[in-house]
């Protein structure tokens, strides 16, 4: 990702503990790559329904058939197919931060917070080995003083930058997004764009961002969209990144607060999944681009306040069909049926918004 905005630099890299800006620059390299997936294998696999091929969800839950564990979380899964000459599925995916007891061998079924996909009589887990990500690398680095005198100094201590973020602005200058690691020096040398420039090379165990992400992002450093929908057309992955954009844009510009009595008006026409329930909801309280929510706790925090709304209000909204089809069958983490719509305005009435479709 290239570019510079109007002003300081896109990328600016920041203690996280002083606030110090350690430079400012206009391009970096390593941000996208593939985060480590882990693969399983699941064995004496049994669809529920068709076949389960290509990206399976956002959020996948294995729930044991027996009851005595809780569910595990498999993050942005995809099918690999059917293992050849077995009764196995082949399934990748990003584990939680706890992930299935290793040796489980008792039947678990899986869905994909909206459907269930199937079942197995056990699995394998076969975790990707550790590999050293790429570098960060920082060209045409304004850098800070205090990074001069590290850099002058070169000690391995020096080159420590501990804590920091990497924090992205738009092409206005407004913060987009960031990204926390432990920067290390690696390599520094003068830059070609400028000789009081330094390309900056960093290792910091950095989160990857996942390729799909970045047409997103790309996007969005234009700045926030100037109407709505224009997410849209996204597929649901998509959709989840670009509220995950809106999201933090959200919680950093606080919109100022309405009038009780104000009217709202949504746009039910793209609400085909649970991100575009949450991005069609954020526009229609607070414009293109804006955010009221992305779970129903967070929907719950907006309505207490600080986030453009006032009660009471009233809500209009719009081909309300498509919500109905698409939301009304979802599934806890367990398994257990639940209507998300009906959740959601059960949240709206109680926040003292009253809903009227049309």
């Amino acid at each position: 990702m290239t570019g510079a905005h109007r002003g300081r630099g896109r990328y600016a890299l920041t203690d996280t503990e002083s606030g110090h800006v350690w430079g400012v620059c206009a391009e970096a390299e390593g941000l996208f790559r593939e985060p480590p997936r882990g693969t399983y294998e699941l064995v004496g696999w049994v669809p529920d329904g068709a076949e389960v091929r290509g990206w399976v969800g956002s959020r996948v839950w294995l729930v044991p058939e027996d009851g005595t564990l809780g569910p595990w979380l498999l993050e942005d899964a995809e099918s690999l197919g059917r293992l050849p000459g077995t009764d196995g599925l082949v399934l990748t995916g990003l584990d939680d931060y706890e992930g299935p007891p290793e040796g489980h061998r008792t039947p678990v079924r899986l869905h994909a917070g909206h459907r269930w996909l199937g079942s197995c009589r056990e699995f394998a887990r076969v975790l990707p080995p550790e590999r050293a990500g790429p570098p960060l690398v920082l060209r045409g680095l304004a850098p800070s003083d205090r990074l001069r005198r590290a850099l002058a100094t070169g000690t391995r201590r020096a080159l420590d930058l501990d804590e920091a973020r990497l924090e992205i602005r738009d092409d206005q200058g407004e913060p987009l997004t960031d990204r926390l690691l432990r920067p290390k020096v690696r390599t520094w040398r003068p830059s070609s764009r400028r000789t009081d420039l330094t390309d900056l090379e960093l290792d910091g165990h950095l989160e990857p961002v996942p390729g799909y992400v970045r047409p997103i992002w790309e996007r969005r450093l234009a700045g926030p969209p100037d109407t709505s929908g224009a997410w849209a057309g996204l597929e649901t992955r998509e959709r989840g990144a670009w509220l995950d954009l809106v999201r933090e844009r959200g919680c950093r510009f606080r919109p100022a607060a309405r009038q009780p009595g104000h009217a709202y008006d949504l746009d039910g026409r793209h609400i085909t999944d649970e991100p575009g329930l949450y991005l069609a909801l954020g526009e229609a309280v607070n414009g293109p681009g804006g955010y009221f929510g992305s779970s129903p706790d967070a929907l719950a925090d907006c309505l207490r306040g600080n986030f453009g709304h006032t009660a009471p209000a009233t809500l209009l909204w719009r081909d309300a069909a498509t919500a109905r089809e698409h939301l009304s069958h979802a599934l806890s983490p367990e398994g257990e049926g639940y209507d998300l719509l009906v959740l959601v305005l059960d949240i709206l009435a109680e926040g003292g918004i009253r809903v009227t479709f049309g």
